[in-house]
């Protein structure tokens, strides 16, 4: 407990310091704009900091998987619960789910890595409670959900 409580009070300590820390020409009353257009480009520009990672803006970072992908992934693969997912780092992963029809349990994990409406862009990996499916057998997923996605786009009046 008094490791915790040395943690945590060294961990507000830092944060005080840091926090307190600021420029000496501010200190000292010099707050002109002269100073300010003095500064190399570099260091005139705005500041970032920590915080500013969970003020983004949503547009800044474009999403890089193809969307017709994405959604015939979860299409194909619907009797799976979804544990996690991604869609800007275009991963998905599924948890154990009985296909229908089917006895044996699967769990899947997908990666959409490009926009492109290609196999390329797709990667599938697969296991039961026992191991890893066999090649075979993810290609197959792999070319229905892309055949699902043609589907789509096909759908949407694009060819």
């Amino acid at each position: 407990m008094t490791n915790l409580k040395l943690t945590i009070l060294s961990f507000f300590t830092i944060f005080f310091v840091i926090s307190c820390a600021s420029d000496s020409n501010l200190v000292s009353g010099n707050t002109d704009k002269n100073y300010l257009s003095s500064l190399p480009a570099a260091e005139s520009d705005e500041r970032e900091t920590i915080w500013d990672a969970f003020n983004r803006e949503a547009t800044r970072e474009p999403v890089k998987v193809n969307r017709y992908i994405w959604q015939a992934a979860l299409d194909v693969l619907d009797f799976m619960p979804i544990e996690t997912i991604d869609p800007f780092s275009g991963v998905i992963v599924k948890g154990f789910g009985v296909p229908p029809g089917g006895k044996a349990q699967y769990r899947a994990t997908i990666y959409v890595v490009d926009p492109a409406l290609e196999a390329r862009s797709l990667r599938v990996s697969m296991q039961t409670k026992s191991g890893p499916v066999s090649t075979a057998t993810m290609k197959e997923i792999e070319n229905a959900i892309l055949s699902r996605a043609r589907q789509m786009r096909k759908a949407d009046g694009l060819s």
